[in-house]
């Protein structure tokens, strides 16, 4: 499989870095996430670690955005804090955000401080999850 790659959109990726400088404090938010809604808006939001596993800056993403009447988004990016860079999402939030908008980009790459020996790349969701289960495949009354 071929992975395409798309423009990378550096103003989301400073957004999500600036919420990480800025709002990750202690060990409750350490990441932070930035998507891009269809109509233009930026919407950002942290993660909040739990013992029992809270959830990833993505997903409380998904909230935060369709409070805002975001319910299209086209690209995403996770930032860590202490200046970690853009982080990968977890298998989780790759299968969630599948799930929730299957044509996302989602930035990937990078490391620590922007370097990682990875440059910095724009792929599709699709493409961080092969070969997928896709749930709505699955609900009664589909297809």
């Amino acid at each position: 499989m071929t992975t395409r790659t798309h423009p990378v959109d550096h103003e989301l990726i400073e957004a999500a870095a600036h919420i990480a400088r800025t709002r990750c404090r202690g060990d409750n938010h350490t990441m932070a996430a930035a998507a891009r809604a269809r109509d233009g808006r930026i919407v950002t939001a942290v993660n909040a670690y739990h013992f029992t596993g809270g959830p990833c800056a993505e997903l409380v993403l998904i909230g935060a955005a369709a409070a805002q009447g975001a319910y299209q988004l086209d690209t995403i990016v996770a930032v860590g804090d202490r200046e970690r860079g853009v982080v990968p999402p977890c298998g989780r939030c790759r299968q969630v955000l599948l799930d929730y908008f299957p044509g996302l980009q989602v930035i990937v790459g990078g490391g620590a401080g922007g370097g990682g020996g990875e440059a910095v790349r724009t792929v599709a969701i699709t493409d961080l999850l092969p070969d997928s289960y896709v749930w709505a495949d699955h609900q009664l009354g589909s297809g």
